[in-house]
């Protein structure tokens, strides 16, 4: 089995990371028992692009269980746990391209390597995946059904390749399904992104003022966890909606240049380039903390922020420090890559675990439906998205209520008025 990992003796601890990390994913193991009867996935190769993580074996180990024959390489070069390619290589021999840290020419071997095997069905997390299919390895089309994306970079940039009529096979947005974004961005990415920035920085969050530039469903999430921190925090927006809602949630809201000399945390999630560029790099206090935790590092204006420096050296892990003219530092945090896994360990395991069911239950959607699917990205069919919200509560022992047969009768009509 050829794969490229950094060392197959940390196979054991990754394991154990993993059986830690798989006790509070029960929605996923519910799907495994099925899948490992059923076998929907039998036979059909997925080359998969994701952060390479505990959660995301366990997304492995129900993918094999359901007949898919895989191959993972990571979709950031920060974000891999090195001894969970390891296990995955060595327990549950799955061919791995992933290296914490490595290089861009490096990171791109990889995604040639997992597209080598010429796969049926495509999962991406930010797109690197499916753009080098349709740039340099367009044989690979001849033989893929579909694909899923999990990242709303990745579905702002699909999004775009149908509209320009580029997108050559049907995609499906686990992103916007509800028990994705609702969950894993705003409740994981919350907890991830401040659990990252603190490890890296431990710093204080209380009293601090700390600006959130977007206010999309993973910013919510970062305010929300920042203000139970004690923190001040103010928001920054593009959208005029989601500015006035983060107005009505009680935080303060102003532009980016106004709140670059107030802030003493910056953290990124638009999915959107030069967020935070040159010039407000310029008007921030000295000690400033930058951090990103969109999916790609291009939200933060890092050559800007080159260009304006004397000096640059790395004062503890994850933290590089910038030194301006006038003596004022900036710190940048993990590269400006992923803040929640460049220097955390990511989501928690039972909030992934909501998104990887989607992952496993839209991948064996395209093995039924990809043939009648035209090239576009679809949402997760509602159906799946309610089965996966339905298993979460019975894992968790919650009950609902259940429409009476006369409710669900006024509901479809409209003859019923005061």
């Amino acid at each position: 089995m050829d794969y490229h990992i950094k060392d197959i003796e940390l196979a054991d601890e990754g394991q154990l990371r993993i059986e830690w990390a798989n006790q509070s994913m029960s929605v996923l193991n519910i799907i495994k028992e099925r899948f490992a009867k059923e076998k929907p996935l039998k036979g059909v190769r997925i080359s998969a692009c994701l952060h390479v993580t505990t959660e995301t074996a366990s997304l492995m180990s129900v993918l094999k269980a359901g007949g898919a024959e895989l191959v993972l390489c990571a979709s950031n070069p920060l974000s891999t746990q090195d001894d969970v390619s390891a296990s995955l290589v060595k327990h549950e021999e799955i061919p791995v391209f992933a290296i914490k840290g490595e290089d861009r020419d490096t990171y791109y071997s990889h995604i040639l390597s997992a597209l080598a095997r010429s796969p049926g069905i495509t999962m991406d997390d930010g797109a690197d995946l499916v753009s080098t299919i349709h740039t340099q390895e367009t044989a690979v089309l001849d033989h893929i059904i579909g694909g899923t994306e999990e990242t709303t970079t990745g579905v702002i940039r699909l999004r775009s390749m149908a509209k320009q009529e580029k997108l050559k096979y049907p995609i499906i947005s686990v992103n916007d399904a509800n028990t994705k974004h609702l969950f894993d961005n705003r409740y994981g990415t919350g907890q991830s992104t401040i659990d990252g920035i603190v490890r890296a920085t431990n710093r204080l969050i209380a009293g601090s003022t700390f600006v959130v530039c977007g206010y999309g469903w993973c910013g919510r999430g970062v305010a929300m966890r920042a203000r139970g921190m004690g923190a001040k925090v103010v928001i920054t927006e593009v959208d005029p909606l989601k500015a006035l809602e983060a107005v009505m949630d009680g935080y303060d809201v102003m532009p980016i240049e106004e709140a670059a000399p107030e802030g003493d945390f910056f953290v990124t999630l638009t999915g959107d380039i030069d967020v935070i560029r040159e010039e407000h790099f310029l008007a921030m206090k000295d000690g400033a903390m930058v951090a990103n935790s969109g999916h790609f590092n291009v939200e933060l204006d890092i050559p800007g922020l080159e260009k304006i420096s004397v000096s640059k050296r790395i004062v503890r892990p994850s933290v590089e420090e910038y030194k301006l003219k006038d003596g004022r530092r900036i710190n940048l945090l993990g590269e400006g890559r992923l803040i929640n896994l460049a220097a955390a360990e990511g989501h928690p395991s039972s909030v992934m675990d909501m998104s990887f069911a989607n992952q496993a239950l839209s991948a064996e959607y395209i093995v039924k439906n990809g043939d009648s699917l035209k090239p576009d990205v679809y949402n997760v069919p509602p159906d799946i998205d309610n089965r996966i919200a339905m298993l979460k509560l019975e894992s968790m022992g919650v009950l609902i209520d259940q429409l009476t047969e006369k409710q669900k009768k006024y509901l479809d009509s409209w003859e019923i008025g005061t």
